[in-house]
């Protein structure tokens, strides 16, 4: 119901839907209730209190931004507070015909002495005192309160801002401290009309000799368009409404003569700045007088500064003013260093960085090596920080300018509670959170988190995953994934990584949709998954995006029963991916004979590059019987041999490889139908001898060859160069042996998890060997201290007998303890 035409509020309504002017709303309300307020008090209580008593506005009334149906705060200001029948009578009156009046109002009674102490239960008291004015009554009274108010002020400052500041924080929290809801509340979320007061109360709070930052100057066109919102939300609900339903969002935008998704942009832009804005208020304030042991530690910090950045007072600021005018990769330089150390950019930084965004966005929308900057970033301990940081400035729209398709986008439905941008950034958080969550539900889907490879591909994958739904087309993954292709493309990702990071941004949805409408105990489930994601290492990161995706919807969508059903879908997808390993063989129509009997597996997990480098190498060992490579590709090591095959080949090359000091990290083995095999290893040289003495290269090629052609017995390697393992009190990692002989027709699976150390697998496949059996099929892993090795076992040509897996089981976890 809208108020009679005829009232005050009417003509001020009539003139904000004609003009769109909130202060004209906020002004003209104020100075309707002043009067009102003035007259009550005239009438009802100067009769009774001639001298003594003043009625002062406070809060936002003190502060005249009287909403259309605000409360109205009210002080009476007296030494004496009402005592007999006639006072009490008096105020009864004058309360009375302020809400006869329609005003929402709040009132309180206090003396000078009470305005002027520092209450712990009732700050806000404290803090509305802030922003008082004089209404009326005894104006000596306002002006003794005038006079104290500033001393008790500055001697309580640091209490009122400890509390102001704590009081911001445990709102935002209430909101998961972001400014991205869908149907966000104009007043109390992050980036809402309370932090815009927080901001003017924090600058009040401050030594008034000190010189601040104008925020709320910076901040006026946000704040006029939050103060307009609130204003049409309270004249079209006639009440105090400060949610932005839906409903609301379409009707406002229609009014306002743009599209809904446009309004809320609108919206999201303007409450991210002020968002920063208090934020940067609320540093200040904490690093005005640091001391003790925090200044200290401060002090030690400032010494990480380089010749770019300083580091004070544990914020990170540029040295050169210009600097990012004339070397624009300082920004990401700077953002690299925030998420290596866990440092917020100063508020001084982040104002230097918004300013140069023009010339950014121009400098990186060029083809440019932007790649490495990013997987360092997204490779560092404080990356969400960063990622944070750079979204909320503006640095990563200016990077990667399809980020704007979706910044501050709203995508109504029943399940997602924020934007397509916050919702990406929680799903990226909800991954890293795995590295050390304790939730018991949840560790499995860390102990996968545990063994990707690449963490900056997963996250860049889910960064891009949602980009597609800025824009029309068939599915927004086939869009994001088309996007993804562009941007890796310009920002210069490594081919090798390309074809991972697309297939996770496309098929993100897959599991999803196996659980949601596939029959998990129909075989043929199995069978669809495989063929969709077609590799166990494909499977682990798209069930961790999935787990992550699916928890940042909202903050219960990921319940018990659907995290169960998440894996069980996980479980299913790599038990038929790991029975392929064996029964899913190249056939007769190879491209080349070599080829012929691997594991279709060879053919997805290499590219065209490595498979004709394996035929060559294949030729070679025609010749020789051997033929052997050794290379550096990054961080690692790889070794590839290919030869005949014999009993106990792989033990030997791996006990060759533990000898000479290497760690293991990744292997598999593969044979074909001519009895050859691809034996492939991947190791690290912890003691970097290989780097540091190049003619160790060629040694441990002849090392390989020698034990590969039976020249030279491993044993005698091991027995020279081995260390002993030291035992833990407490294994982080059981030992587990799993068989399996209904995975493959002639072969038995043999699966072993198990805390990896030095000369493991040597040790497992010569107990494997000492058994009898041959090894058909090997895949090895090792991430975080934790050996996954899967085996493919026959003997005699079949698979293995229930008493022949049994005794092997018993010796392979004998192997898997520490000595």
């Amino acid at each position: 119901m809208n108020p009679p035409s005829s009232s005050p509020l009417a003509g001020i309504r009539t003139a904000f839907f004609q003009e769109w002017d909130p202060g004209a709303v906020l002004s003209g309300r104020t100075a309707d209730v002043d009067r009102i307020v003035q007259a009550a008090f005239d009438q009802y209580l100067t009769p009774v209190y001639p001298a003594g008593l003043a009625v002062l506005a406070v809060g936002g009334y003190g502060r005249r931004e009287l909403f259309p149906n605000s409360d109205v705060d009210v002080l009476l200001l007296t030494e004496k507070a009402p005592h007999n029948e006639v006072t009490r009578d008096a105020l009864s009156s004058f309360l009375r015909s302020l809400w006869d009046a329609n005003l929402r109002l709040s009132h309180s009674v206090h003396s000078l002495d009470e305005c002027c102490q520092y209450h712990p239960q009732n700050v806000e008291l404290n803090i509305s005192l802030l922003d008082v004015r004089f209404l009326g009554g005894d104006q000596s009274e306002y002006e003794k309160l005038a006079k104290r108010l500033p001393k008790f002020v500055a001697s309580e400052r640091p209490a009122l801002v400890r509390h102001l500041i704590r009081q911001v924080r445990e709102r935002h929290e209430k909101f998961h401290s972001t400014v991205y809801h869908l149907e966000p509340n104009v007043k109390e979320s992050p980036g809402g009309l309370r932090d815009i007061h927080s901001i003017g109360w924090l600058t009040k709070l401050q030594d008034p000799t000190r010189e601040l930052p104008n925020w709320l100057g910076e901040l006026a066109e946000p704040s006029r368009f939050l103060y307009a919102t609130r204003c049409y939300l309270h004249f079209q609900a006639n009440r105090d409404q400060n949610l932005l339903q839906f409903d609301m969002q379409d009707a406002l935008a229609a009014e306002r003569g743009m599209p809904p998704a446009e309004f809320m942009r609108q919206y999201f832009l303007s409450a991210r700045k002020i968002h920063r804005g208090v934020l940067q208020a609320i540093d200040l304030c904490e690093t005005l007088v640091p001391s003790g042991l925090l200044g200290h530690f401060r002090d030690w910090r400032s010494r990480m500064s380089t010749s770019e950045i300083s580091v004070n007072k544990d914020r990170l600021y540029l040295k050169n003013a210009q600097v990012l005018e004339s070397d624009p990769d300082v920004s990401l330089r700077l953002i690299r260093f925030s998420a290596r150390h866990g440092l917020p950019l100063s508020a001084d930084a982040e104002r230097r960085l918004v300013a140069a965004l023009p010339a950014l966005a121009e400098h990186y929308a060029q083809p440019g090596p932007i790649w490495n900057y990013l997987q360092e970033i997204l490779s560092q301990p404080h990356a969400m920080m960063a990622m944070r940081t750079m979204h909320e400035t503006g640095l990563l729209a200016a990077i990667l300018p399809e980020w704007k398709l979706v910044e501050g986008l709203v995508v109504r439905d029943f399940y997602h509670r924020y934007t397509v941008d916050e919702h990406t950034l929680i799903v990226m958080e909800n991954l890293l959170a795995l590295r050390k969550n304790a939730d018991p539900t949840r560790r499995r889907f860390a102990g996968l988190f545990a063994e990707i490879e690449s963490l900056p591909a997963l996250l860049f994958s889910i960064l891009l995953h949602d980009v597609g739904k800025g824009i029309d087309g068939p599915t927004h993954a086939m869009e994001s994934a088309r996007l993804a292709t562009a941007i890796m493309e310009r920002i210069q990702v490594p081919e090798e990584d390309r074809p991972l990071i697309h297939f996770l941004i496309e098929q993100h949805l897959v599991l999803s949709s196996v659980m949601n409408s596939r029959d998990l105990s129909d075989p043929a489930t199995a069978e669809h998954l495989a063929g969709k994601v077609q590799t166990v290492e494909r499977l682990r990161y798209l069930a961790l995006l999935t787990y992550a995706d699916i928890s940042g919807v909202n903050a219960t969508s990921m319940t018990p029963w659907r995290l169960e059903q998440l894996w069980r879908v996980y479980a299913i997808g790599q038990r038929e991916l790991t029975k392929e390993l064996d029964t899913d063989r190249i056939g007769a129509a190879a491209t080349h004979p070599f080829l012929e009997g691997f594991p279709q597996r060879y053919l997805r997990t290499h590219t065209e590059a490595e498979v004709a480098q394996h035929l060559a190498l294949a030729e070679a060992a025609r010749d020789s019987g051997v033929a052997i490579d050794l290379s550096r590709q990054g961080g690692v090591w790889c070794l590839l041999v290919i030869t005949r095959d014999r009993p106990k080949l792989f033990a030997a090359l791996a006990g060759a490889l533990a000898g000479s000091g290497m760690d293991i990290v990744k292997a598999e083995a593969f044979a074909n139908s001519r009895g050859e095999v691809l034996d492939s290893f991947t190791f690290a040289d912890p003691s970097r001898n290989l780097e540091l003495n190049p003619p160790e290269i060629d040694r441990l090629r002849q090392t390989i060859e020698r034990v590969v052609l039976g020249k030279l017995d491993v044993t005698t390697l091991l027995a020279s160069r081995r260390r002993p393992f030291a035992a833990k009190a407490k294994p982080e990692i059981r030992p587990a042996v799993y068989f399996d002989s209904e995975v493959s027709d002639h072969a038995t699976l043999v699966e072993i998890n198990a805390e990896d150390r030095p000369g493991l697998l040597f040790d497992l496949a010569s107990t494997i060997s000492q058994a009898g059996c041959n090894i058909e099929v090997v895949l090895i892993d090792t991430e975080a201290h934790k050996a996954i090795d899967v085996f493919y076992l026959t003997k005699d040509q079949r698979k293995l007998t229930e008493e022949e897996s049994l005794a092997l089981e018993r010796r392979l976890d004998e192997v898997c303890r520490p000595y």
